[in-house]
């Protein structure tokens, strides 16, 4: 069976920034995107907002202006402001310890780990020993619980490791127990409904229908036999403890579950608005999301080196990827925001002023400087 004709872009774009576009349908005529979405805004004003290509991998539904799509790990940066939202008015705070908000955390060996560990993956908890299904992480209280017991694979605060899923539900319980709402509802009454971001951390069922299909990446056998080589070991615990399917997003039950490092449901246009907010200091068009001191906070470095589970260097802000090294969102090293398995990220640039999101199906194997997502980030810069 063949792609099916690509539909080239459509929406909006600053005359400007028309390498944008150019780089972005380039991907559709290469077939290189079944869809896909790009947003970029400079000094809060949206000047790229465009959108292609199909929705379902058969090419029978055209990618439309209110599309949505499992972004996976991008969530993980608009978790992680949910938190500093709540550091911000005293009600979290980061340099104390987890079991003081979650008293229940203090359980082996744990009682010393902080707020900050999680948030910059140093908290040792990168995945639990016991066999853990899909429909456990959809059990919020199952999964916190066993989170509480488990003990460190390292000694918290002395290295990182990328915690793949279970950052949101070690970030996510500590904000439920210092505001008393779930991460998705926190999320969605302090950052999405304020900015009308189209960001969703459990999904209503009346948004199925605009869901994007994803199209899995290629199948890594190397990886895949490396996991399975010592399926008890660190990164197989850390990346295969559930494994990640693709398929699994089309189910209700993983689209309802509030998954917060993985399944976040949005588009382009709506974490650049997030991001363009935090590019301006943490206001936009007159709604105050945060201080800018609380944004230093979350954007500076606070782990840096390499990563145990990546096994690439990495440079961890509080929640968020910083791009200290210059290699993934755009030229000025304090740029930061999250990518997302397949391709999908966010970020903001307070230097320049710029966010930029992208929202696709078409996963790709690689993570860290996927070329699609690049050459739109290069296309972005050279307009400046």
């Amino acid at each position: 069976m063949t792609d099916p004709a690509p539909l080239g872009p459509q929406g909006f774009c600053d005359p400007r920034f028309a390498g944008v576009r150019e780089v972005f349908a380039h991907s559709f005529a290469e077939r290189l995107e079944t869809g896909a979405s790009v947003s970029v805004a400079v000094d809060g004003r949206t000047v790229v907002d465009l959108w292609g290509g199909f929705s379902d991998a058969a090419g029978r539904r055209p990618w439309q202006r209110d599309t949505i799509v499992n972004v996976y790990s991008t969530t993980k940066g608009l978790t992680a402001l949910c938190a500093h939202l709540l550091a911000e008015r005293g009600a979290i705070d980061l340099d104390a310890p987890v079991a003081r908000t979650w008293p229940e955390f203090a359980q082996a060996g744990k009682e010393g780990v902080l707020v900050r560990h999680l948030l910059c993956h140093q908290a040792g908890l990168p995945g639990l020993r016991r066999d853990l299904s899909v429909e456990d992480l959809y059990d919020w209280e199952k999964t916190t619980i066993s989170l509480a017991a488990e003990a460190p694979w390292w000694e918290p605060g002395t290295s990182h490791g990328y915690h793949a899923l279970t950052f949101g539900h070690l970030v996510g319980e500590v904000v439920r127990r210092a505001s008393g709402r779930r991460l998705g509802r926190f999320f969605r009454d302090e950052v999405a409904a304020p900015l009308g971001a189209d960001l969703h951390i459990g999904l209503a069922p009346e948004h199925d229908a605009r869901v994007a299909e994803l199209v899995p990446p290629p199948v890594d056998p190397g990886f895949r036999a490396l996991l399975a080589s010592d399926p008890h070991s660190l990164l197989a615990r850390a990346l295969a403890n559930p494994a990640a399917d693709p398929r699994q997003t089309a189910t209700r039950a993983w689209r309802g579950a509030e998954i917060p490092a993985a399944n976040g449901h949005g588009n382009a246009r709506s974490l650049a608005r997030v991001y363009a907010a935090l590019a301006c200091g943490g206001s936009l068009d007159g709604i105050a999301l945060c201080r800018a001191e609380t944004l230093e906070r979350a954007s500076t470095v606070a782990a840096s080196g390499p990563d145990r589970i990546l096994q690439i260097p990495m440079h961890w802000g509080l929640g968020y990827v910083v791009n200290a090294a210059k290699t993934i969102y755009g030229p000025n090293p304090r740029s930061y925001g999250h990518t997302g398995f397949g391709g999908s990220f966010g970020f903001a640039d307070p230097d320049a002023r710029v966010a930029v999101g992208y929202a696709m199906n078409r996963m790709a194997a690689t993570l860290v400087g996927e070329p699609r997502g690049a050459a739109l980030i290069r296309a972005v810069y050279e307009a400046l």
